[in-house]
């Protein structure tokens, strides 16, 4: 059997109702063909929501299935393909008498031969009949089919609501735009429940803190500022402490009583007996302890920490009904924090000690400065004059005299060149060992260097005011590196050196033997040094005493 359809012609009837019935190359239709006249198989007639292809695939066989043809059907369908194959001459319409506004360039070409008995497709549920060249004759048909597939077409339109597409398109955007808008708002929504119970949590951290300040408060332990605070280096370890303090005190820790103290013949009354003389106790101890810390300074240290633990024994005293005392490791912490603050007071005196020191030494360096550029220009006048003499002296011819001004001139010269050295070199100086027994004794001796031009200015200095007499100079020498023996013999004192905390005190205990000792060990060449000192105003009151 062929697997292509027949070519669009009229073929005997396959239902043997007439004598010929139309095929259009996909299906039988109902136009059929009896005792010479053309006309429409009323029981045939198809209904417009049909589907053509389905019927005409499933209904009647193709007219090449329902019967053989004979030799002579045969030529004969050959003779009638030819002629149709041909094209047709249509009548010029506009040489018809009556025609009016007829079409001149209408021409029907013959039908092309089908090739596949599948119509093609362009999408789902979308049938395009095939591509064919429609024959005069069948023209009418044609239309009529087109009609009738329109008109299905629209009933299916109608049924499935398909005009409203345009309207369920622009409801789709419109629900998108409200999803769109309800996701952003779900997404504020969300950032701010994150934010609302990232500062319940924080409340919650405070209400905690509040609870545990005022439990603590109960005890006396108060959070008070701390001087030491404030610095870098011990702040971190002055938290450490406090934080422990408060952990003692929270666990019941910080004091120890009785368990089994009864109070009334009732063991439940003794135990609260017990924790309020804790409590009572315990808040007196923290309020001596925070005065402490808060009066405590840089050389008072001592005396606090007694103060402190003065009222571990009075509580220890007053509890001994109920064996109440301060725990050791509390107390340890508490002495702990004094140690603290005071350290950071001692830290703040040397610092404003040592600013002190550097004020003072910038200001004799100062002094020194000074006394150079007066010197220069002292001497350079000096110079000038001797210059102006010399001149004189040559222009009178005084050749003895002229001599003598040179010689001068050249210890000016010489004096100039000096000074512009020590102006110069910042490490020569004079190095001075002085003592002043009438103040502190036959074995404290202070060690210096000064860069003044004249070194008994700054000795004076020293012995106006802030002592009761004058200072006693043991050995007074220059030196071109200066700072360097003035360190060598600090660092050869430091054990006797007096104050440990200002290096800029320079006081030793050391007599002054032992510093010429010192000087001869470290190869320093002194010219002269007094080993006993004068000391007169000393010496002269003690006379007048006695």
């Amino acid at each position: 059997m062929s697997t292509t359809n027949p070519q669009a012609d009229w073929f005997p009837d396959p239902a043997h109702r007439h004598e010929r019935r139309y095929w259009d190359g996909t299906r039988w239709t109902e136009h059929v063909f009896s005792a010479g006249v053309q006309g429409i198989d009323p029981l045939e007639r198809m209904p417009q929501d049909a589907d053509p292809a389905s019927d005409a695939s499933t209904s009647e066989p193709t007219p090449t299935e329902s019967m053989p043809l004979s030799r002579r059907e045969v030529r004969e369908r050959q003779r009638r393909e030819d002629e149709v194959s041909a094209p047709l001459e249509v009548p010029d319409f506009g040489q018809i008498p009556g025609a009016v506004d007829a079409p001149t360039d209408v021409s029907v070409s013959a039908p092309a031969p089908l090739t596949s008995a599948t119509p093609p497709v362009d999408m789902p549920g979308q049938v395009t009949p095939a591509a064919r060249k429609i024959s005069f004759f069948g023209a009418k048909k044609h239309a009529e089919e087109l009609l009738s597939e329109n008109d299905r077409l629209a009933s299916l339109i109608d049924r499935y609501g398909l005009n409203e597409l345009a309207e369920l398109d622009a409801q789709k955007a419109a629900i998108q735009a409200e999803i769109r808008s309800a996701q952003n708002d779900l997404s504020n929504l969300r950032a701010e429940t994150t934010r609302a119970i990232a500062e319940r949590a924080a409340v919650a951290d405070e209400i905690v803190d509040l609870r545990n300040s005022v439990q603590l408060q109960e005890f006396g332990l108060f959070d008070f500022e701390n001087a030491a605070e404030s610095s870098v280096a011990l702040a971190t370890e002055l938290e450490s402490v406090r934080t422990e303090i408060k952990r003692l005190v929270r666990t019941s820790q910080a004091t120890v009583a009785s368990s089994n103290f009864v109070f009334n013949n009732s063991t439940a009354k003794g135990r609260k007996f017990v924790a309020d003389m804790s409590k009572l106790l315990l808040r007196a101890y923290n309020a001596e302890a925070e005065n402490c810390v808060k009066t405590v300074k840089a050389g008072n240290l001592e005396a606090a920490r007694k103060r402190l633990s003065t009222v571990v024994t009075q509580v220890e005293r007053l509890g001994t009904m109920i064996d109440l005392r301060i725990t050791g490791p509390y107390h340890r912490l508490r002495l702990k924090e004094l140690e603290l603050t005071s350290r950071h007071f001692q830290a703040l005196q040397v610092e404003k000690e040592m600013e002190r020191a550097r004020r003072e030494e910038l200001r004799e360096q100062k002094k020194a400065e000074q006394e150079l550029a007066r010197e220069k220009e002292r001497l350079q006048k000096e110079r000038s004059h001797y210059l102006n003499a010399l001149a004189a002296l040559e222009a009178k011819g005084d050749i003895d005299g002229a001599d003598r001004l040179r010689e001068r001139l050249a210890d000016v010269d010489h004096a100039i060149d000096n000074v512009d050295y020590r102006a110069a070199n910042i490490r020569a100086g004079y190095v001075y060992v002085i003592s002043n027994i009438g103040a502190f004794g036959p074995e404290v001796v202070k060690i210096g260097l000064t860069r003044r031009l004249d070194p008994m200015d700054r000795v004076n200095e020293l012995g106006d005011a802030s002592v009761p007499f004058r200072f006693d100079v043991h050995a007074l020498f220059f030196a071109d590196d200066a700072v360097s023996i003035e360190a060598t013999l600090h660092a050869h004192f430091s054990a006797q050196r007096l104050n440990k905390v200002n290096l800029r005190r320079e006081y030793f205990r050391a007599t002054p033997e032992q510093v010429l000792d010192a000087l001869r060990e470290h190869n320093v060449e002194v010219l002269e040094y007094t080993l006993d000192p004068a000391a007169p105003e000393y010496r002269s009151s003690l006379a007048v005493t006695s």
